[in-house]
């Protein structure tokens, strides 16, 4: 990994109607060190987060500019300095005009990969804590946090300006709560959304529990689900989608057109589509949960006719091998209640 390029930025709603004040950092051409470690956990948080979007820059340049702003850096007919004042004099209309504090630090990253290039944009999370000076005297400041990202974007640059002319080249975080804030970000980064993640992630459910249906013993049929939600989780981890022909080689490595073959029949898909499924949904595969009238639970699939037993003309759950955990908890609240 090579960062190229990376900015940090800043905008402030001083309230009372006036505009937000802004502050730049200096870029920095190839940073390295704790700008690089950063990144990385950024990098993470964000390939780690459910609920991403997928779609492209949005056709509305007028409303939308940093389609073409990125292109002029790109094309080298501006600095990435100028680029990013532009971002960031477009940031401080669109939260002057929603009179809501972004409160977000902006950090702009170009990063080189072996595979080709991308941009990152990330609203830092910031945490309040305090510090002790000389005299120890508390005094407040703030510290990027590490563990929280709810607003980011990455552009896979080759995938939007290559000859393929990808539709999906353009990924964005938009986490719950982040109210108008998010809806700043979203018009900041010109998002259109072009892949329909629950259609997707019903497709991909379908195919992998039709075609485990199909195997012969029950154990086998277990794995083809394992597998499949292993995968997933293995490129959510690496920030990328689910092809349908890698998928089918990691399910059965023996006959590794077995599964995309399945689904090319069953579904209608083709065998070399990429499926972008939710990875909150995808866990269905491999856990049995639900609640309702007081009462949660969750187990792994693994334990149904094992430690988990349903039956269906009673409409009981009976379960043995209870957790120690439980079980303790149980035996305490029953002899709390005999007594």
């Amino acid at each position: 990994m090579a960062i190229r390029q990376l900015r940090l930025m800043r905008a402030a709603l001083p309230g009372g109607g006036q505009a937000a004040k802004v502050t730049a950092g200096q870029p920095m051409a190839e940073p390295g060190g704790d700008y690089e470690g950063l990144h990385r956990q950024l990098k993470k948080l964000f390939n780690s987060r459910p609920g991403k979007a997928y779609g492209r820059f949005s056709d509305d340049v007028g409303n939308h500019p940093i389609r073409g702003w990125l292109g002029n850096y790109l094309d080298g007919q501006q600095s990435f300095e100028a680029f990013t004042d532009q971002l960031l004099d477009q940031w401080q209309e669109e939260v002057t005009r929603a009179d809501t504090d972004p409160e977000r630090p902006l950090l702009i990253v170009h990063e080189s990969l072996a595979d080709g290039e991308v941009l990152y944009l990330f609203a830092l999370e910031m945490d309040a804590v305090f510090t002790l000076d000389t005299t120890l005297e508390l005094t407040p400041t703030e510290t990027i946090s590490r563990s929280r990202l709810n607003l980011a974007a990455r552009v896979e640059l080759e995938d939007w300006r290559g000859e393929q002319g990808s539709e999906n080249y353009l990924t964005v975080l938009q986490g719950r709560g982040t109210g108008e804030i998010g809806k700043c970000f979203a018009r900041l980064v010109g998002f259109q959304q072009e892949v329909d993640v629950e259609a997707e992630t019903r497709t991909f459910l379908e195919a992998v529990e039709s075609f485990a249906q199909q195997q012969t013993e029950p154990e086998h049929a277990q794995s083809v689900r394992h597998k499949a939600f292993e995968f997933c989780n293995e490129q959510e981890a690496l920030g990328e989608p689910v092809p349908l022909s890698a998928l089918s080689s990691y399910i059965d490595d023996s006959q590794p057109e077995r599964f995309a073959e399945h689904v090319a029949e069953s579904q209608a898909v083709e065998p070399d589509r990429v499926l972008h499924p939710d990875r909150r949904k995808v866990r269905k595969l491999v856990r049995i949960a639900g609640k309702g009238n007081g009462l949660s639970l969750s187990f792994s699939s693994d334990l149904v006719n094992q430690a988990v037993h349903y039956d269906r003309d009673r409409d009981a759950l009976i379960i043995t091998q209870v957790p120690r955990s439980l079980k303790e908890q149980l035996q305490s609240y029953l002899d709390d209640a005999s007594d």
